[in-house]
């Protein structure tokens, strides 16, 4: 059984934003408006957060991709009374949507800010309903949700495999993310393959996790930059 993962080199990150339209137009994620997003009600299961270093005029900007990082240890899914938040045994922190009932304990759980609520019904107007993928559910208002890793692929991934009767490989699986980046800076693959890429970028010396400290146990690993 694999242990999906993410690597991000941020090394090789540019800021374009490339893997936020991937993911939303993959996984249906509505574009709530300038006033929803006013009253914080943002809607995106990846940003990219800019930090500056350095004084002007020497300064040096720094892009960080942060999505859901299908923690081991992930604080989302004790607090959720419904178990609609769950850990799979591939490794995925999972969002089951037809048990959620909106509490909102995960995302009061969750220290990287990466869990929304649904305030709304989603619309699109003709005819941008057309682009909706069909593997992917339509989430109705009062629900949870957030990346997944793009569990559509993985399970598509799967189910060809046992039809082909092998294991499901490691290039089987591309997120629509990783698959956007014109830099190459997301690597997705299974954690426990030591001859997966992915793997052996996770061994790297340039190798981090966001707060580590807390103990969460993140499956992103992001590799730091190196000294210009």
């Amino acid at each position: 059984m694999p242990r999906w993962g993410m690597v991000v080199d941020l090394d090789r990150c540019t800021g374009c934003e490339a893997c936020v339209a991937a993911c939303r137009a993959e996984n249906n994620v509505p574009t709530v408006g300038e006033d929803e997003a006013g009253r914080g009600r943002a809607m995106h299961w990846i940003r990219v957060e800019r930090y500056w270093e350095g004084e002007y005029p020497d300064v040096r900007v720094k892009f960080l991709p942060v999505f859901c990082q299908h923690c081991d240890a992930a604080p989302c899914e004790p607090v959720c009374p419904t178990y609609a938040s769950h850990h799979t045994a591939d490794g995925l922190n999972a969002q089951v949507y037809n048990r959620c009932i909106g509490t909102r304990y995960c995302a009061n759980a969750c220290p990287y800010n990466v869990r929304f609520f649904n305030f709304f019904n989603p619309t699109w107007d003709k005819p941008l309903h057309l682009q909706l993928n069909p593997d992917v559910s339509v989430r109705e208002v009062g629900v949870m949700e957030k990346c997944t890793f793009c569990v559509q692929r993985i399970k598509a991934a799967e189910i060809q495999a046992k039809a082909e009767h092998r294991d499901v490989q490691d290039e089987d699986v591309t997120p629509a993310c990783a698959q956007a980046c014109p830099a190459t800076a997301l690597v997705f693959g299974d954690l426990d393959d030591p001859d997966s890429k992915a793997s052996q970028l996770a061994r790297s010396g340039r190798a981090t996790r966001l707060l580590e400290d807390l103990g969460t146990q993140p499956k992103v690993i992001y590799l730091q930059r190196e000294s210009a």
